[in-house]
């Protein structure tokens, strides 16, 4: 039972961390319409700064400078909304496929660049001894991950209230319709390029905070794990869960990485020893197929988005004094 109890709230962490993402990239496409291919790469960006930031000294890389754990999460954030801003301001004033092939590029970019830097991430030995937040607090394996538990869960409760203010706020209400005709929000006065450039840049940052806690939860990380598989999992939990409302997000990152985990578990178990090594294809596989299904059986996920008012309505109402 101690086991499963370990193995549970290892589960968790990791489900809630991908839900903090998921949050970010719901914002991008399901409140905005932007379509960002390139999560891992900001992902990537939040996972190197925290450890740079928090971590200790190492041999031959030049930072490691050992700053609090929220000095660490607030510049995770910053670093990643830096290149959102400065990928962003080029892209979005051109047409949406435009996004889609900058953002491939971008995560493909920042990929190589952490794998060839090593004076400033270690190159492919990565950056070990990420600290965990209040490390002299508890001394115990499950104690230390308690905490973790607990300070994630608290995070994707706080984000997610501040996530639903916005976009139930004129702001958010904008966000949908410039989403759903950006000429007739661009008519009532709305700057749809300075929207866009917020929306971008807001869901890059909570990508980055999540993978400063992913970092800080493995306590390692290397190029190797921000390999553009990462975008697809978060893009096929959001879909599942339902794009266009947080509590999908949520509930898609949960359950999706539930699949990802037990497929994997039951490739150990049902492929013969031969082939176990192929398990991770047999993932990639599965989760297709669910996707699939979900997009045949439930094309809006499994809680679509509440249905709103008409765009044109929505500005209107919101250029009201």
């Amino acid at each position: 039972m101690t086991g499963i109890a370990s193995y549970l709230v290892f589960f968790l962490i990791q489900a809630l961390v991908f839900a903090i993402v998921c949050l970010g990239l719901n914002l991008q496409w399901g409140y905005t319409g932007l379509f960002n291919i390139g999560v891992a790469g900001f992902y990537l960006v939040g996972a190197y700064a925290f450890a740079l930031l928090c971590g200790p000294a190492h041999a031959g890389i030049v930072a490691g400078w050992g700053l609090p754990f929220i000095v660490g999460l607030i510049g995770a954030m910053a670093a990643a909304g830096v290149v959102a801003f400065i990928v962003g301001i080029p892209t979005l004033r051109l047409r949406e496929d435009y996004l889609a092939i900058v953002t491939i590029g971008i995560g493909i970019t920042l990929q190589l660049i952490a794998l060839n830097t090593s004076w400033l991430t270690g190159g492919s030995r990565g950056i070990t001894d990420i600290p965990r937040p209040l490390p002299g607090l508890v001394d115990s394996v499950s104690g230390r991950n308690g905490l973790m538990l607990g300070l994630v869960a608290v995070i994707v409760i706080v984000l997610y209230a501040a996530l639903e203010a916005m976009v139930r706020s004129p702001w958010g209400r904008v966000l949908k319709a410039i989403r759903e005709d950006e000429s007739a929000a661009e008519s009532l006065g709305k700057n749809a390029f300075s929207y866009r450039l917020q929306s971008f840049v807001i869901g890059s940052a909570v990508m980055g905070l999540g993978g400063a806690l992913n970092a800080s939860f493995i306590g390692y990380i290397s190029p190797e794990d921000f390999m553009p598989i990462l975008t697809f999992q978060i893009w096929s939990m959001l879909i599942v869960g339902g794009s266009g409302n947080n509590k999908g997000a949520v509930l898609g990152a949960v359950l999706m990485w539930a699949v990802w985990t037990l497929s994997g578990s039951a490739a150990q178990v049902l492929l013969p020893a031969a082939i176990q090594v192929k398990g991770g294809a047999a993932q990639i596989i599965l989760i297709g197929l669910v996707l699939m299904a979900v997009l045949v059986l439930r094309p809006r996920g499994l809680i679509g988005e509440e249905a709103t008012v008409s765009a044109g309505a929505r500005v209107e109402a919101d250029g009201k004094p």
